[in-house]
């Protein structure tokens, strides 16, 4: 007995042994391919930053890229979709990644936006496939499929675009700046992409690669999508287009958000400078006179091309949330410019050039102003039908908009004013105009996702300077300095010729109360229609303020 449990004790801790043996033999065999890449990191690119976290570290993919897309051909050699007749262009991916069950498989959702497909670069929406697919992140391998089956007006990614600032501007400038809601949903159904996913199987094989920030020089992590689009078609064996190479490289929101606040902070100082040329301005004609050389129509456009920006941004804070607050600080101080300082210094220009109705009743003064007020607004709300109307020629109507100086070179040459406005004001008002407008359509990292239109840019600044450059000749030469003296309607000369003994009474300037020799003809006496003498200098400085004569209290023509 004793001997039977001696074997029987000595075949259990053999076969134990054996057990074990046969356990570690097939994981030693193994153990060098944990050492070695696998399959997926041998067809990555993979640098040493990314072994660091390991082969099977897990990646979330979820996110926006901006890339491009090419046909490896130099032109597309499909017959069945021949509208693509560009060979790259620009993309944009949403992406939305959730875990699964299957270790090692998230589920990714999104929206593909291919820019420059067709001939029209407006046709954004046109060219928007739902996609959905897998992603094997221990192989950096992403397979997707297009979702033109589901016809739900939101869903999961949709959610996400409501929520992601840098989908939301984009969407809102192309609104603003390219077309309208109701010609994009046309297009999107009158678009070869609305029938290429009714006819073709859309796939798409991609990898996914990180570049650390050590390499793109950045604060946080980048990941790279480098793939293949391909189209075989359901009734036959021919493709629908060929293949298309696509590459994206993640938006880090930080920076976005950045470029953003930026921007609301240049707005803000934009406007300071604006109050700040506004009071300098009103403090050169703070004078009944010197408010009523300068033209209505020209501060009433400059009021109304602030309040226009007041709206669009408020507009924006409101569409993104998280930037609420910076776009309302811009819209704030928008708000001030045009409704305190310029809405001020336009009525009191009214108020000068109506000095007859300074001493009738509150009644007429009311019925003036309710007119003044009406004809503002309504242009106002006007100008916005107008532009949401001819959205498409939106470039000529910003050209029209900033053409607000025309208004006071023309007053200059009918009423042959002298210096009506101060060459600060000029010059800062012009810089400070144009500098969004520049920005939108001149910097190519703009946050509104807005393609750089350099013609459009040195059109507008030709535009401004030379007006700018009128206003200055007008101011130093002469307001009818560039007119020929041939066509020039005569003018009253105060420094006419007089008959000696004539008013010898009036030898007293009766401004500054002193001698005025009549004896010797010189410059520094003047002569009014009413035949009274004034020192050059006196009068001058007294027209600056009033157009009357200050002995008699008659109209005064211009000098």
């Amino acid at each position: 007995m004793e001997s039977w449990n001696l074997l029987r004790f000595l075949f259990r801790n053999l076969f134990g042994v054996w057990s074990i043996l046969m356990v570690m033999w097939p994981v030693n065999g193994f153990r060098p391919l944990r050492q070695r890449r696998s399959w997926g990191e041998e067809w990555l690119p993979i640098g040493k930053d990314d072994q660091e976290l390991g082969p099977f570290s897990s990646w979330n993919v979820t996110g926006t890229y901006r890339g491009s897309w090419k046909f490896p051909d130099s032109a597309n050699s499909s017959s069945k979709f021949a509208d693509f007749r560009k060979s790259n262009g620009n993309s944009i991916l949403e992406l939305i990644s959730t875990p699964t069950k299957i270790t090692g498989v998230h589920y990714v959702k999104g929206v593909i936006i291919f820019h420059g497909v067709f001939d029209n670069e407006n046709d954004v929406h046109g060219a928007r496939i739902r996609v959905e697919g897998v992603y094997i992140w221990p192989f950096r391998q992403l397979r997707m499929v297009a979702n033109s089956g589901k016809e739900s007006e939101f869903g999961q990614e949709d959610d996400y675009l409501l929520s992601n600032p840098y989908h939301l501007l984009g969407v809102f400038s192309s609104q603003v700046f390219q077309e309208s809601p109701r010609e994009k949903i046309w297009k999107r159904k009158q678009s070869p992409i609305y029938e290429m996913e009714k006819h073709c199987n859309i796939e798409i094989a991609a990898k996914i690669s990180r570049v650390s920030s050590r390499r793109n020089g950045g604060d946080q992590d980048k990941y790279y999508l480098e793939g293949v689009m391909e189209s075989p078609s359901v009734d036959d064996d021919v493709d629908c287009f060929s293949p298309m190479l696509l590459n994206a490289t993640s938006v880090n929101v930080e920076v976005y958000y950045n470029k953003a606040v930026n921007y609301t902070l240049m707005v803000t100082f934009i406007s300071f400078l604006e109050v700040l040329l506004l009071i300098r301005q009103m403090e050169h004609s703070n004078t009944q006179s010197g408010a009523a050389k300068v033209s209505l129509l020209m501060i009433g456009h400059q009021a109304i091309m602030d309040a226009y920006l007041c709206l669009l941004h408020l507009t924006a804070g409101i569409l993104v949330e998280s930037l609420f607050n910076a776009f309302a600080t811009a819209a704030f101080f928008k708000f001030v410019v045009f409704s305190i300082f310029e809405m001020r210094y336009l009525l009191a220009i009214w108020k000068a050039n109506r000095p007859s109705t300074n001493g009738e009743n509150w009644e007429t003064m009311r019925r003036e102003l309710s007119v003044l007020y009406s004809r503002f607004y309504g242009i106002l709300l006007g100008g916005i039908l107008v532009m949401y109307e001819f959205h498409n020629f939106l470039r000529i109507i910003l050209l029209l908009l900033h053409s607000f100086w025309i208004p006071q070179i023309v007053i200059n040459v009918v009423r042959d004013s002298r210096k009506p406005l101060h060459p600060h004001y000029i010059l800062g008002m012009t810089i400070t105009r144009i500098a969004i407008p520049l920005y939108v359509f001149g910097c190519p990292h703009n946050f509104m996702r807005i393609e750089p239109d350099q013609r459009w840019c040195i059109s507008l600044a030709f535009f401004m300077g030379l007006q700018v450059f009128i206003l200055l000749l007008q101011h130093y030469l002469g307001s009818r300095c560039f007119i020929p003296r041939q066509i020039l309607p005569e003018k009253y000369s105060y420094y006419r010729r007089f008959l000696q003994g004539s008013n010898h009474h009036a030898t007293d300037c009766v401004i500054c109360m002193t001698a005025i020799d009549l004896n010797q003809r010189s410059n520094d006496c003047m002569v009014t229609p009413c035949d009274h003498f004034f020192h050059g200098s006196c009068l001058q400085r007294w027209m600056d303020i009033k157009m009357e004569c200050p002995t008699c209290r008659r109209p005064l023509p211009p000098a």
